[in-house]
């Protein structure tokens, strides 16, 4: 019987002012087990990470740079790097700088590249700070987005995850006011179609699916709002007429306390602090953050930058060791979720 192939997995550092070059190292080089999942590309900056991995006082030649995936060695307590773009050695840590904010999208860009190519099954991302992006002359509003554009799909979502859990967004990086806009038939159509592709790509389609009230006490027959009796109510009939399970709308008050204790494994938030808040709140570093909607399978840490405590060896790699063994799990199969998930773009 041949031997099961391990999934390569393309990690982008994100920010290498922040705390990304740290975590990436101690992920790669303090947990050796982690190779028996996955074969790990990192994505990124050579210097940066030789910097970090000194600070972890590691020798920097753990660190060496690479020029295609198919080099890498995956051996243990190495950390092999693909070059992106000039170096970033002058970056200072924890300070805003618009070619650390530029590098950050480089080396997602560069991972999308190779996944196209197929020479990556997967892509993990660390934290990149949106201010440092618009400065380096990227204006995506977060990572969902620009790898939403470079995939060239329109029907995805951000989708926190823990255990079982599934946490889809109708909206997410934009203002309040927008997210209301936003929040509108077609968007609700598309994006209880996606939770449901997701959820039979995962044999779990006669799970329910249920979806937050916009408004408080979701619009409390419309005495707080008419978005929800106007909207998400014929939204969600049309779905249950399709075949789509979905419940709703929900009061998130009553609803999030439900879904901790386990009745429900598929929501809908309507807003990014509605999904969020509650969900960092309650699962912390136990959460990470998967794209939906697209070709192939991408997790990320569910935390920032943390330009604060950058290069003083605090900051914690439990979430994105979560992130790369989620992508692991998925990778593999992700092509199942990717024609279900697909499907809603026509």
């Amino acid at each position: 019987m041949s031997e099961k192939r391990l999934p390569v997995l393309a990690v982008t550092v994100g920010d290498v002012a922040g705390i990304g070059p740290e975590i990436t190292a101690k992920m790669l080089l303090n947990h050796p087990g982690l190779r028996q999942k996955a074969k790990f590309v990192v994505i990124g900056d050579v210097a940066a990470l030789r910097k970090a991995v000194a600070g972890l006082n590691v020798d920097p030649g753990k660190v060496r740079e690479i020029q295609s995936p198919a080099q890498a060695s995956n051996e243990a307590g190495t950390i092999e790097v693909i070059q992106v773009g000039p170096s970033l050695e002058e970056v200072e840590l924890g300070k805003l700088d618009a070619r650390a904010g530029a590098g950050s999208a480089l080396f997602v860009m560069k991972a999308c590249d190779l996944a196209r190519k197929g020479e990556v099954d997967g892509i993990v991302t660390a934290p990149l700070n949106k201010a440092a992006m618009h400065l380096g002359g990227y204006k995506w509003p977060g990572h969902t987005e620009l790898l939403a554009h470079e995939f060239g799909v329109k029907n995805y979502s951000l989708v926190l995850s823990a255990g079982d859990l599934y946490v889809f967004h109708a909206t997410t990086h934009v203002s309040l006011r927008q997210a209301i806009e936003d929040t509108n038939p077609k968007r609700m159509d598309d994006i209880l179609e996606l939770v449901h592709a997701f959820a039979k790509a995962l044999n779990r389609q006669d799970e329910p699916i249920a979806v937050a009230g916009l408004n408080p006490h979701a619009g409390e027959n419309n005495i707080f709002g008419t978005e929800d009796s106007a909207i998400l109510t014929p939204a969600i009939e049309k779905a249950r007429a399709a075949g789509i399970n979905a419940v709703g709308p929900i009061p998130a008050d009553a609803l999030w306390p439900q879904a901790v204790r386990g009745k429900w494994k598929f929501l809908v938030a309507c807003y990014h602090d509605q999904g969020h808040a509650p969900f960092k709140a309650v699962y912390g570093d136990d959460g990470v953050n998967i794209t939906v909607g697209l070709p192939v399978v991408r997790v990320s840490v569910d935390h920032g930058t943390a330009f604060d405590i950058a290069g003083k060896n605090m900051a914690r790699e439990d979430s994105l060791i979560l992130a790369a063994e989620r992508a692991a799990s998925l990778s593999l199969g992700w092509s199942t979720v990717w024609e279900a998930a697909s499907r809603t773009e026509a």
